[in-house]
């Protein structure tokens, strides 16, 4: 009774701590695109530099990772050869840059409702740059499912009140990129043995998004600044803003190492209906019912995406399981063969 009743303790505590880290994601990650949308809207704080906020928000990941790996020594870091960091570290941080640059200049132009419809597309991204590189193979069924949520996705942004074409390329783009840098990740980095803890990611990452940004910031960004004299910076705003960012970063870690990369898109889909109430509720953005019944198609699509992932891993885990049984009862049956032929030239002798 007791060893089922500390079984049963263990089972719930771990589903608690489960629930905790999904909880702890979304309410950062809900907490800064909330912040960012704040921080940039001409409505709200206006100060519509994403560049700016994009290059803050780097410098300060970048200080705090060499304070934690360096300074501190929290984190061992890891060995990289220079090749290696020019040939995957680089083209890492360079879309990164551009995906968090589109994405942040998307809050100018569109609601934080309809940006995370938007969002929605990152299956299909993803899945569509994995066969483009071949990463993932092509099946039909994957792919219908894959234009069922585009096509919800389209009513969606044919149902929006306020649909602004250029934030919708901006958004779009920002999708791409990031699709692209996750794909990146997968051929550049995990092929070869290298894993990267949210801390390590934002020492070799970081510095590389802040270069990158550096040229589009002086000729697009710096001229406006320079004449906006009256601007001072508000060190409790930017200063929130980037722990918040980098805290997201630490619990995207906390999340995927301690559930899984699955998890974690469940959660996505929850937090963006939560973003949209809060948008329509709280900022009053317009949300239209044919807005919903697009992101509803797009949403059941996902789910059904996120469902046959989750089979699939069972399926390999099963096989992995099926694998080690088969394993172990051949050496079990080599052992017993050898010790039979002990036994045999005992008796012989």
């Amino acid at each position: 009774m007791g060893k089922g009743g500390s079984l049963s303790d263990g089972v719930i505590k771990k589903i608690l701590l489960s629930y905790t880290y999904v909880a702890i994601w979304i309410f950062l990650s809900f907490t800064v695109i909330v912040y960012n949308k704040y921080i940039l809207d001409k409505k709200m704080y206006n100060w519509p530099f994403p560049i700016s906020l994009t290059m803050i928000h780097m410098s300060f990941c970048a200080s705090l990772a060499f304070l934690l790996i360096k300074v501190f020594k929290v984190v061992e870091p890891v060995s990289m050869s220079r090749d290696l960091y020019l040939s995957s570290v680089v083209p890492i941080g360079a879309l990164y840059s551009l995906s968090l640059w589109l994405s942040n200049s998307a809050y100018i132009y569109l609601s934080v409702s309809f940006i995370q419809m938007l969002k929605a597309l990152m299956p299909v991204a993803v899945y569509s740059i994995g066969v483009l590189f071949k990463k993932e193979g092509y099946k039909n069924d994957t792919m219908v499912n894959m234009l069922s949520i585009s096509f919800g996705v389209a009513i969606a942004a044919y149902g929006e009140a306020k649909f602004d074409t250029w934030g919708v390329i901006l958004q779009l783009g920002a999708v791409a990129f990031e699709a692209t840098r996750l794909v990146m990740i997968q051929i550049l980095l995990t092929s070869k043995g290298i894993t990267l803890n949210p801390i390590t990611s934002l020492y070799y990452v970081a510095p590389c998004c802040f270069i990158f940004l550096l040229v589009p910031w002086v000729f697009v960004e710096y001229p406006v600044l320079k004449e906006t004299s009256s601007f001072h910076f508000d060190f409790v705003v930017f200063g929130t803003n980037s722990i918040c960012a980098f805290a997201l970063n630490l619990a995207v870690f906390l999340l995927v190492g301690k559930t899984s990369a699955l998890t974690m898109n469940v959660a996505g889909v929850v937090k963006d209906w939560l973003l949209i109430a809060f948008s329509w509720s709280v900022i009053k953005d317009t949300v239209t019912p044919i807005n919903l019944f697009g992101y509803g198609l797009a949403f059941l699509g996902v789910a059904y995406y996120n469902h046959s992932k989750l089979q699939a891993l069972k399926a390999k885990e099963a096989q992995k399981k099926t694998a080690q049984a088969d394993e172990e009862g051949g050496r079990l049956l080599e052992e017993r063969e050898a010790e039979g032929s002990g036994k045999s030239s005992e008796s012989q002798d």
